[in-house]
């Protein structure tokens, strides 16, 4: 049954574990069509607000609707319409590659119609499937981790560390079946520590710190608000020199070349003032990636650095 509304619904979500705060009152919504990131480093809540929203874990408190549906009270209808990879893939060891596909499926309770086309874009060979799944590497375990995810074509598809031990051609394959799913008008849900991976395939992102969220921005302002990195070439023998005002850039010195993190609105005025006072060789100015963006949010004050986009 087609949902006209967004995918994902979360308003204040809360699970506690015991004393322990898992997520704190998380508000998200993250709408149908789109390939959104979920960031945040170990501990953050990332796992925990996945389990809730697949039905995994009852929430302490909130509301979340997935698809329009309950998580919990609607799980048999939500889950064939939905695709799941977990952080911690655990399958059953004696069963062959085939048959954990198939148990899956059936599990899912919905058409597994690509297989077949799954098993061939990442390289699962019909001896690989024939195998127990006690013999396959991390590699191959992820890989059909990844098939049972999409084999049913789900309207909706949560992926937990997706890369995890896959080879480069394999992660090629996969941003690969990303994009199919965002122009097929799928909903993707990427949660990952690998920065320039969620860069790379998502429009938005939403960043937690100890089970609160930070922020949700779209990548592309998230980048342009940030610091720009500032690298410039000094004479030998003034390697780590006093910079003075551009002290206060962060410099990272690596013997006499340095590199500077420079808010946007100072880069003009104030870093031309302070290359005058030094003895530049060389510079260079690059866009700031995300990586950059995540942690100067991470350095902040949680209510300081709360956005919205």
């Amino acid at each position: 049954m087609a949902h006209d509304g967004p995918a994902i619904e979360l308003a204040a979500l809360s699970k506690n574990y015991g004393r322990k705060v898992g997520v704190d009152r998380l508000d998200l919504t993250v709408e149908q069509g789109e390939v959104f990131g979920f960031l945040g480093p170990n501990g953050a809540g990332k796992t925990t607000t996945i389990r809730c929203l697949t039905g995994l874990l009852r929430p302490s408190g909130g509301r979340v609707r997935v698809l329009g549906l309950d998580p919990v009270a609607d799980h048999r209808r939500l889950a064939p319409r939905l695709g799941y990879l977990p952080g911690e893939l655990r399958l059953y060891p004696e069963l062959t590659g085939e048959q954990t596909l198939r148990l899956l499926g059936d599990l899912q309770d919905a058409p597994t119609t690509r297989r077949r086309e799954l098993c061939e874009r990442l390289g699962l060979t019909t001896a690989d499937l024939g195998r127990p799944v006690r013999e396959y590497s991390r590699g191959m375990k992820q890989k059909l981790g990844l098939v049972q995810a999409f084999q049913h074509d789900p309207e909706l598809v949560v992926l937990d560390e997706p890369t995890e031990g896959l080879d480069p051609l394999v992660q090629e394959a996969f941003f690969a079946l990303l994009g199919d799913a965002a122009a097929a008008g799928r909903t993707v849900l990427l949660s990952s520590h690998v920065l320039p991976e969620v860069q790379r395939v998502c429009r938005r992102v939403a960043i937690v710190r100890a089970g609160k969220l930070v922020a949700v921005r779209a990548v592309a302002a998230l980048r342009e608000e940030r610091a720009r990195r500032v690298r410039l070439l000094l004479p030998d023998g003034q390697g780590g020199r006093d910079l003075g005002r551009a002290e206060r850039w962060s410099p990272q010195w690596h013997g006499h070349e340095v590199r500077l993190l420079v808010p946007p609105h100072e880069l003009v005025a104030e870093l031309r003032e302070i290359l005058a006072e030094l003895p530049v060789l060389d510079l260079s100015v690059e866009e700031a990636g995300l990586d950059e963006a995540f942690l100067d949010l991470y350095r902040r004050p949680v209510e300081e650095a709360q956005v919205r986009s």
